[in-house]
């Protein structure tokens, strides 16, 4: 058991990129950094420091994946940023105009890097302990986003501003450190998936806006009831982000449900011998590759891939399956009569409709060709491009299969620019090129 652990961490390892590398070394250091000052000097106001840092361990242990494989922390990044907002320690029943505490909050910015990196470190003993490894770079991104509202914030508090300045700089510090969060992660991302940086910025943004509000709208209750009532408003302010946690938490699990059914139902072809084995999932992948190659948004590249999968299942109405599942070796009009019974197919769910429209034009030319038999135009601009992108990467893979041989998929591409001209699209097909040189060598 300990060789396969060993080899798992290091198969993950490998995985890392430089930019992740770079940003946990970074994270860790700075970590250390405030630990080994805090130690020298003391905790401040040790009590206050112990539930907080409580209160993000039990965020890092109840941490959650949503969509596109991001490891987020709700309530943990809500009591970190919180902590570091906080202004002063008020007994319980204080008046709304004590604002600036009765107790002031005298803790440091790097002591609420300590307690945030050493919360989130025993929150991650658990996962550790039954095999889930820790995701660093994730973490680091947290610990950076509360770092980031610590060292704006806390200085300020020496200026003894007005409590509606100090509300206004509170929401400055968060919106700036959900805005370094989204770039820290869009570089990352960037280089790992080699998508165009203004294009992951985007879907970064998209995916983080609703809960980076949510996070730091609790962050910023939980430090001003803090200030006025005490500790205990932590209990009472913290229950929001909870309720909103389960609801991301919900949404992730039906999605990933979703695109797991797709995929067993891609899988039925294969099974009934229509295609060959791995050809769903192959053409996913590439068409996958090939939209982020493209410059295409992650709802865009989500509903390729869903297209992906299901663009063979129009074949389970043949009678006699197409040798070897090679629907590219077919007539123009037989692959069209495919692709419309697969988008049939797809319309039954009632919830992939854009999806069947995308199946439905993956068997049209790239430009319609004059003369008899010539196949419709699918519009004044011809197909989708996700349409054009399965057309593509399911005319590889038909003549090139689960082989690695690079001669073949070289003369393969080059079969496919001799057809540039009306069948697939010249731009397309290069991204494909792209997309294949940077396979491996087997």
């Amino acid at each position: 058991m300990s060789t396969q652990m060993r080899t798992r961490e290091r198969a993950a390892w490998q995985t890392i990129d430089s930019g992740q590398l770079l940003l946990i070394a970074t994270a860790g250091l700075f970590a250390l950094v405030a630990v080994t000052q805090v130690a020298a000097v003391g905790l401040v106001q040790p009590e206050v420091a112990i539930v907080f840092g409580v209160l993000i361990a039990l965020g890092e242990l109840f941490r959650m994946v949503m969509p596109g494989n991001r490891e987020v922390a709700p309530i943990a990044g809500a009591a970190g940023i919180g902590y570091a907002l906080l202004v002063g320690i008020g007994p319980e029943g204080a008046p709304p105009d004590a604002l600036l505490g009765v107790v002031q909050a005298a803790h440091s910015p790097l002591q609420v890097v300590a307690v945030t990196a050493a919360g989130m470190l025993v929150g991650s003993l658990p996962h550790v302990a039954v095999g889930r490894p820790a995701r660093l770079d994730a973490m680091s991104r947290r610990l950076f986003t509360v770092a980031t509202v610590a060292l704006c914030f806390r200085p300020l508090l020496e200026l003894r501003l007005d409590w509606q300045v100090l509300l206004a700089m509170m929401g400055l510090a968060v919106v700036l450190s959900c805005l370094c969060d989204v770039l820290i992660a869009a570089l990352i991302r960037a280089e790992a998936v080699r998508a165009r940086f203004g294009i992951v910025v985007r879907d970064e943004i998209r995916a983080k806006l609703a809960l980076c509000a949510a996070t730091s709208a609790t962050a910023m209750l939980i430090a001003v009831a803090t200030t006025v009532m005490g500790p205990a408003a932590l209990l009472v302010f913290t229950a929001p982000i909870l309720v909103t946690q389960f609801a991301f938490r919900r949404y992730a699990g039906i999605r990933a449900t979703y695109l797991q059914t797709v995929r067993a139902l891609s899988r039925v072809t294969e099974v009934g011998g229509y295609v060959e084995t791995g050809h769903s999932r192959r053409v996913a992948a590439l068409s996958v590759s090939m939209g982020r190659e493209l410059g295409m948004s992650e709802e865009e590249l989500l509903e390729l891939e869903y297209a992906a999968l299901m663009h063979d299942i129009g074949q389970l109405s043949l009678g006699d399956p197409i040798p070897g599942g090679a629907t590219v070796l077919a007539s123009p009009a037989e692959q069209r009569r495919i692709a419309e019974l697969g988008a049939e197919v797809i319309k039954e769910t009632g919830v992939l409709d854009r999806v069947a429209a995308i199946v439905q034009l993956s068997s049209h030319p790239y430009r319609a060709a004059g003369g008899p038999g010539a196949a419709p135009a699918a519009g004044a601009s011809g197909p989708p491009l996700a349409s054009r992108i399965i057309k593509v990467a399911n005319a590889y893979d038909d003549l090139v299969g689960d082989s690695a041989d690079r001669d073949r998929g070289a003369a393969v591409l080059e079969r496919l620019r001799l057809d540039s001209a009306a069948e697939y699209d010249p731009a397309v097909v290069e991204a494909l090129s792209r997309v294949v040189d940077r396979r491996p060598r087997g």
